[in-house]
């Protein structure tokens, strides 16, 4: 999990991606597997720590850049990353660590997508930077959600890299959990052998021994 951190915060470094592979991070899956697979204090406490201290950082270097994202328009669309987040937190709780590597990979893809429709949804309802495109109709949301606004990839780019990180970061991590769960069984059953006592010696082996 820590690893699962440090990539995530090295993947939000401005530059570290090009636009061809933007939204295309291990947040999703830091966030479901944190739930699936940590204590429920723990599960909200260290991604989300992680998410605010990285988020604080980008908006000091947003803020260099002459973008005015500690006023309250910009901070209320940031309020919904975190109830993104806490979406997928929670969908990662209604999981458990024994369930198949198949239905974890399925609910790590469904948090990727939650967390599109959410903060793309809100995109179109905040619009924090007053896009003319993001008109308060149903077509003001469909474009919100697959073009976007002129001067930037289209929004199903994203939808895309979104849903391939989630998937991917998910399986890796799911895959490192249940081998080593499958490897410290081992462990424990070769232990157990090894501390089994010697078979007693039957009557008749014991007389052919005297």
């Amino acid at each position: 999990m820590v690893l699962f951190i440090v990539v995530f915060a090295a993947a939000r470094i401005p530059g570290m991606l090009s636009s061809d592979f933007a939204n295309f991070n291990p947040a999703y899956a830091l966030l479901f597997c944190g739930g699936v697979y940590l204590s429920r204090g723990t599960a909200w406490w260290l991604p989300l720590s992680a998410m605010l201290i990285t988020d604080i950082g980008l908006n000091f270097y947003y803020v260099a850049q002459g973008f005015a994202v500690w006023e309250w328009p910009m901070l209320r669309y940031q309020v919904f990353n975190y109830v993104a987040w806490a979406a997928i937190i929670l969908l990662g709780q209604r999981f458990k660590p024994k369930h198949s590597a198949m239905s974890l990979l399925g609910g790590g893809i469904l948090g990727a997508l939650l967390f599109y429709l959410i903060t793309n949804t809100a995109a179109w309802l905040f619009n924090p930077f007053n896009n003319p495109e993001y008109t308060k109709t149903v077509w003001g949301w469909l474009r919100a959600l697959i073009f976007g606004t002129g001067g930037w990839p289209e929004t199903w780019q994203f939808f895309r890299n979104t849903l391939l990180s989630g998937g991917l970061f998910t399986g890796i991590f799911v895959a490192a959990m249940k081998f080593s769960t499958a490897e410290s069984a081992e462990e424990k059953k070769e232990a157990r052998s090894d501390d089994e006592p010697a078979d007693e010696p039957q009557p008749e082996e014991a007389k052919a021994e005297a």
